[in-house]
């Protein structure tokens, strides 16, 4: 099974784990570590939308967690009408632990269907150098 079939798998299998009792809208994040671990998450809903947490950032926590600092690939999965895409939170957590060849894949039931680099969907990230005050 290659990388890309292997994310698919792992979002699908852990987004039916999805805790979304009030939108009923569940999804999946698989991602693939630089050092060759894979890692996954989904949404955690809360009465309090705010509150709630997007599989990608479940994702990335558990690779912080698992001791791996940069991320790969990553696939984000789920069933709604039209594909979803990460959150402008969850680029910018996906920023903080990519390089330049991140890869985003996006799927549904049907399977993968886009690829992207984070930095075509995120082309202005804010970074570490965006901290300085002087110019």
């Amino acid at each position: 099974m290659d990388t890309k079939q292997k994310l698919y798998e792992k979002a699908l299998e852990i987004r039916e784990k999805a805790y979304a009792p009030y939108s009923q809208y569940k999804v999946g994040a698989a991602l693939l570590s630089e050092e060759g671990r894979y890692y996954v998450g989904c949404n955690v809903e809360n009465i309090s939308y705010p509150c709630g947490t997007c599989a990608e950032a479940g994702a990335i926590a558990s690779m912080i967690a698992g001791g791996d600092k940069t991320i790969e690939a990553l696939l984000v999965v789920s069933f709604g009408k039209n594909l979803v895409y990460p959150c402008g939170a969850c680029l910018q957590r996906i920023a903080e632990f990519s390089n330049p060849r991140t890869i985003i894949y996006v799927a549904d039931k049907q399977g993968i269907q886009e690829t992207h680099y984070l930095k075509d969907l995120l082309p202005y990230a804010f970074k570490e150098e965006g901290l300085s005050n002087e110019k």
